[in-house]
């Protein structure tokens, strides 16, 4: 029953878009037939028909409810038409493998769009890609719903795929006495790359403070001492800096490294009667490593 109530939608869609339709006998596919309403006079002609595959779309149905079936089905038919000029098959792992990429974006732009990605943050996505161009574009859930590997598995193998396109290009520089290391790609993936610090540094057990001010760019200090207080500052308005002037900003914020996973240090620039303070909410393990460092002899010195 849950199957006819789909295909029942399947059908409504598509001949709202002027098109007849007819499933194959296992149900995986739809054939569309016809051109489409609201076609423009003397356009070219598109396909003749046009193969929907169904496996994901009917895997995504079955994790909602059914009030959500006609956005899904809609959404699907509206993907699956807008990408007919892409010279591979998406559904198809075999053909796509090699294009699979992940990009950090931010939560908000992403906006209600619906995609395949984990959050590193609260605010900071790694989102599953198809590199078509420079860019690619997102993976749909209902794509990943057609391939023999679970959606974990393909981001795994698109941030490999990712690591492999090239060695981001490392300099080191200095923020106002505090050692940064800069590392940039030609790419818009640099972020990705988060997991392998240890190519470029060595990174202490503390971990590594990050800005990400673009996708290509990430700018590192190491957690080594109590010049992580300062460091924070100098990242943090570097980083604001650097993502005004962006065309593809990403975060003015600095974040934490540690131990595979990526948490925000909040630190708000705050102007108040003509000056600009740093106020700075660090979460509970930073400020524990914090304690750490000040406890130690010395307190240490960091450097990158």
């Amino acid at each position: 029953m849950e199957d006819v109530d789909l295909d029942s939608l399947l059908g409504l869609v598509a001949g709202s878009l002027g098109y007849t339709c007819s499933f194959a006998p296992d149900g995986g596919t739809l054939t569309l037939s016809g051109a489409p309403s609201g076609a423009p006079s003397g356009a070219p002609s598109g396909p003749d028909t046009v193969t929907v595959r169904l496996a994901g779309l009917r895997a995504e149905a079955g994790r909602h409810s059914r009030e959500d079936w006609p956005t899904l089905v809609s959404e699907h038919l509206a993907h699956t038409l807008a990408t007919l000029d892409e010279p591979l098959d998406a559904c198809d792992l075999a053909q796509i493998r090699p294009l699979l990429r992940t990009r950090i974006r931010l939560d908000d732009d992403l906006g209600p769009a619906r995609v395949v990605g984990r959050h590193l943050t609260a605010d900071l996505v790694e989102v599953l890609t198809i590199g078509y161009g420079r860019e690619g574009r997102p993976v749909r859930p209902e794509e990943v719903g057609c391939w023999p590997i679970t959606p974990a598995q393909a981001l795994e193998l698109a941030a490999d795929n990712t690591r492999k396109d090239e060695r981001l290009s490392a300099t080191r520089e200095d923020l106002g006495g505090v050692a940064v290391r800069r590392l940039t790609g030609s790419t818009a993936c640099a972020a990705t790359h988060l997991r392998h610090l240890e190519d470029y540094f060595p990174v202490p057990a503390d971990g590594a403070l990050v800005v990400l001010p673009d996708p290509a760019t990430l700018v590192v200090h190491p957690v080594e001492g109590l010049d992580v207080v300062r460091a924070i500052e100098r990242l943090r308005t570097f980083a604001q800096r650097e993502f005004e002037r962006a065309a593809d900003p990403l975060s003015p914020q600095v974040h934490w490294w540690h131990r595979g996973r990526l948490s925000l240090i909040r630190a708000d620039l705050v102007r108040q009667d003509g000056q600009t303070r740093l106020v700075v909410a660090p979460p509970q393990e930073f400020a524990r490593v914090l304690a750490s460092l000040a406890g130690r002899p010395g307190g240490g010195t960091g450097g990158a």
